[in-house]
């Protein structure tokens, strides 16, 4: 029978590695083309520099420097053990001190973020970020895109490898973020600053008049791509949303932003080509509701907004077409549901209303293991978490999932993508392989905090 060998080899097989920035088009978790982020592309590996944009020292005078207030969001990954935490699919006490310590930290930031929103709630009357507004009378482009102008920002953040001569050496990431309240709450990709989220490292925002500050991450969620930024500033000028439920086919779009790094505040102009579109991080394996447009994205882009003819934005440029040769296949996430996630992670730290599992897989264990042990292909439960519904519904340790509500799990990944089908709340059954027969036991999902 498989058996995990150590727990120093099972560390090794799931530390987490630089996002390979990778989609793909689910269309319902069939036949799948490769897409690519508008970010950034993968390194081959860690002693090849990461091909990221290096974006020259703005043209225009710098008036100021900032700091944001608050700490910065620590990118929780896989600590000990076999345990990659994705999702709801995690393992139980692998926090040590030191993290403990940012946590609370960042708690307390948290908490002061939030206090500060409800005061200006109270003094405003105004929604957390902001709520879908019906939309108004068209405007040029040259009108649009000056209005543009006061509402996106570049997203910049440093990160370190090692080079061919095994020297340490640094290189900037460089995406899109847009402006969604007064005084400084701004909305991009997680992709944008996954790195800065996992290795501490400062997330620069520059306006477009050039004006220069350190952001600190309110929060984010990587599995739908959004995370949000804070800034230390008061007068901005925010976007206004309107309703990407009443997005049509043929629909006129224009997404402004920094593509390739460098060509920073560029506008492109296009059409939405096709709704609920599912496309894939190969990452995390989980599929995202986007709209697809052919107004031009390049790496740059992600998190910037895609504009309606009313100025309005209806969506966040988060991926393009990677083939070579291939134009006019942008993606975006419907604003509705960033705006969601957003209030959520400013006004709670997380995303209410995922389903969380409770259980630690061993992603060592893969076909070639099971055909060698003579077991089905599944997720391997390396550990169950005390009192978690996987607890409660019976899953127990060294169980292979193999099934979970309608969907075959040959693996980690698809566990993953099919817990994210389902809410907090619902209840499904998972079948088990367990002693040589399959055990199916019902599963009602407790609600992820994180």
């Amino acid at each position: 029978m498989y058996e995990p060998e150590n727990e120093n080899e099972i560390s090794e097989q799931t530390n987490e590695t630089v996002s390979s920035g990778e989609y793909r088009y689910g269309g319902g978790f069939e036949k799948e083309s490769i897409y690519s982020d508008a970010h950034y592309t993968s390194a081959d590996d860690n002693t090849v520099p990461p091909r990221y944009y290096t974006p020259p020292e703005p043209k225009r005078p710098v008036k100021k420097e900032k700091s944001g207030k608050g700490g910065k969001l620590i990118g929780l990954i896989a600590l000990c053990l076999v345990c990659a935490i994705l999702g709801g699919v995690v393992g139980a006490g692998f926090m040590s001190g030191r993290l403990s310590e940012r946590v609370e930290s960042l708690e307390k930031a948290r908490n002061e973020l939030v206090l500060a929103q409800a005061a200006r709630d109270a003094a405003e009357s105004e929604g957390t970020v902001a709520t879908p507004v019906s939309s108004g009378a068209a405007l040029t482009a040259a009108q649009l895109y000056d209005q543009a102008c006061k509402q996106v920002v570049g997203v910049t953040t440093e990160v370190t490898y090692t080079n061919f001569f095994g020297m340490n050496s640094s290189s900037a990431v460089s995406g899109t973020g847009f402006i969604v309240s007064s005084d400084g709450y701004i909305l991009t990709n997680y992709h944008v600053i996954e790195l800065a989220a996992q290795n501490n490292k400062d997330v620069n925002v520059i306006l477009h008049d050039g004006t220069r500050y350190v952001a600190s991450i309110v929060g984010y969620e990587k599995y739908n791509d959004i995370a949000v930024l804070k800034i230390d500033a008061e007068g901005l000028t925010p976007v206004v949303f309107g309703n990407s439920s009443g997005i049509a086919v043929g629909d006129l779009v224009y997404a402004v932003g920094n593509p390739l790094g460098e060509l920073d505040f560029s506008m492109s102009t296009g059409h939405v080509s096709a709704l609920d579109r599912l496309i894939t991080s190969d990452e995390s394996g989980v599929a995202i509701n986007m709209f697809q447009i052919d107004a031009a994205v390049n790496s740059g882009n992600s998190g910037g907004p895609v504009y309606n003819a009313a100025g309005e934005v209806i969506g966040v440029v988060t991926a393009k077409y990677a083939s070579t040769g291939v134009e006019g296949l942008g993606f975006a996430i419907p604003i509705n549901d960033a705006v969601s996630i957003a209030n959520d992670l400013i006004t709670k730290g997380y995303v209410s209303g995922k389903a969380y599992m409770g259980v630690s897989i061993d992603q060592r264990y893969n076909a070639m293991y099971a055909q060698y042990w003579g077991m089905p292909v599944g997720a391997y439960v390396y550990s169950v978490e005390s009192g978690s519904c996987a607890d409660k519904a019976g899953v127990q340790e060294k169980d292979i999932i193999i099934k979970l509500g309608e969907r075959n799990i040959t693996g980690y990944t698809d566990l993953t993508s099919a817990l994210h089908s389902f809410s907090a709340g619902d209840t499904t059954d998972v079948t088990v392989y367990r002693g040589g027969e399959e055990i199916t036991l019902t599963i009602t999902f407790d609600e992820a905090k994180s």
